[in-house]
């Protein structure tokens, strides 16, 4: 049986955000820079990790994969753990295993103890992302989420775009080492203001026994399925056996999962009937098509600015800023629109303006004025940006309160999926067009890029379909 968000009467939503809830934001915003900005920066220090370490890339890209795959693997118990450990301590869990991750792959004295120490930092950015979610939204007892999500989903949002800028700095001018010590004072920072600033919680009264069979399905699930989506880039393709066998096993995994949690007469790792409320199946399918909006870009727009344009990494790095720009500019207004207006509105807006801002890049040539395309960047980070804002709120409007760390999971979930899907598929059909159209001349190539985008633009259109499954008017429930 469907149960659909109901609207309840008296409930204050007019005036401004709860100052007590503002301050929690803004400390758990602190220490969800360091994991959101983490991932990006390390794309740009490849090379450089190959060369100091005498590795190949294959291996070093191990780094990334580790990190993920830990991530991945840790994402689905968080929401139990909190629940016998309490918030607060597993958020300063998450951020002492970020932290000592982060001070040993400094250290790091070769590839292996490397690979070793990303694993424990992807363990520990794992429990942060869902539990950064998880504390805010209980906090706020279900009312103004959109312009809460505005302030949170900030790091998230600049992460991708400025992650590389920061990155390229470093590595031009100091070691990749560097790429972990910038994050010992924020983890430190965050850990201090944790302590201080964030309410005590206790731990359920009644505490959940571990879902082992679900934590045995759910967990390698993603994993192969994050590890398989991993490799499409370097194997040329999915018809690859290490591409096939991975993904075949994490589907068949994922969908005993699914039947199981659906079952079973305990309580699931993460309550899947969350799927009977409409609005929540469309927002977790429009935060997949958001991940795979956001990474697929990640790949396509920095490839475009150093191949077609002949900019270097860094270059190709700052030219991004613009989209950084529209994704701040949107924060206000769609986070306002989103509670008084209702989600469904500012999905089909954002939708609308990452098409208009994708498009440019899809009809770009070589020669394309660069300014044009600072100018699409900025329109399509603020129709991102909106998107993402909107959606992430409508994905817990009218959730209990034990229902959200269910629904964390779920949406990171998501996410993650769609960001590995967006860079996999997109890596996919630009080495597809660069192969039919030839990659001797520049406008071969470029001409592969535009049709690349033009698939782009055809992902970004099926938000307007999902959006129809989101609430028309704003819906809100005390917690």
């Amino acid at each position: 049986m469907k149960r659909e968000n109901v609207p309840v009467a008296n409930q204050p939503t007019a005036g401004r955000l709860d100052p007590a809830v503002v301050k929690i934001a803004i400390i758990l915003i602190v220490g969800g820079l360091a994991p959101l900005f983490d991932t990006t920066i390390m794309n740009v220090a490849l090379n450089s990790l190959s060369s100091d370490l005498h590795a190949p890339i294959s291996t070093i890209q191990w780094v990334m994969t580790g990190y993920l795959l830990a991530l991945g693997m840790i994402i689905p118990i968080t929401g139990w753990a909190a629940g016998r450990l309490g918030n607060k301590r597993m958020w300063m869990m998450g951020l002492a295993l970020f932290l000592m991750g982060s001070i040993l792959s400094a250290l790091s004295w070769n590839i292996a103890s490397l690979i070793t120490f990303r694993v424990l930092q992807g363990l520990g950015g794992g429990i942060m992302i869902p539990m950064l979610t998880t504390m805010i939204m209980q906090a706020a007892g279900g009312r103004k989420l959109g312009s809460l999500m505005s302030i949170i989903s900030l790091p998230a949002l600049l992460g991708p775009i400025l992650g590389p800028v920061f990155g390229g700095i470093i590595v031009n001018d100091l070691s990749w080492r560097w790429i972990f010590y910038v994050n010992v004072p924020i983890c430190i920072a965050a850990l201090i203001l944790a302590w201080i600033g964030l309410p005590a919680d206790q731990p359920a009264q009644q505490k959940q026994k571990l879902d082992v069979i679900g934590f045995v399905l759910l967990s390698p699930a993603l994993v192969a399925l994050l590890y398989s989506l991993g490799q499409v880039g370097s194997q040329g393709g999915f018809a690859k056996w290490d591409v096939c066998v991975p993904l075949i096993i994490g589907a068949v995994l994922l969908i005993a999962f699914i039947v199981y949690a659906l079952t079973t007469r305990s309580a699931p790792l993460v309550d899947l009937r969350l799927f009977r409320i409409r609005s929540f199946t469309g927002a977790s399918v429009l935060l997949f098509l958001t991940g795979l909006a956001t990474y697929g870009a990640m790949l396509l727009l920095p490839l475009y600015y150093q191949q077609i344009c002949g900019k270097s990494v860094l270059t190709a790095g700052f030219m991004l800023i613009p989209q950084g720009v529209g994704s701040l500019l949107s924060r206000g207004w769609a986070g306002k629109l989103s509670d008084s207006r209702g989600p469904r509105l500012v999905v089909l807006l954002s939708s609308a303006l990452c098409v208009i801002g994708t498009l440019p890049f899809a009809l770009a040539g070589p020669h394309t004025n660069s300014f044009l395309l600072a100018a699409a960047l900025i329109v399509r980070g603020i129709g991102l940006s909106g998107a993402n804002i909107a959606v992430m709120s409508s994905a817990f409007q009218g959730l209990r309160k034990e229902e959200i760390p269910h629904a964390s999971t779920a949406t990171r979930i998501a996410q993650q999926l769609g960001g590995a899907f967006g860079a996999a598929v997109f890596a996919v059909i630009l080495d597809h067009q660069l192969t039919a159209h030839g990659v001797s001349g520049i406008t071969a190539q470029s001409s592969a890029f535009d049709n690349t985008f033009w698939w782009s633009i055809g992902f970004i259109a099926l938000a307007f379909i999902f959006a129809f499954l989101l609430p028309r008017e704003k819906r809100e429930r005390a917690l």
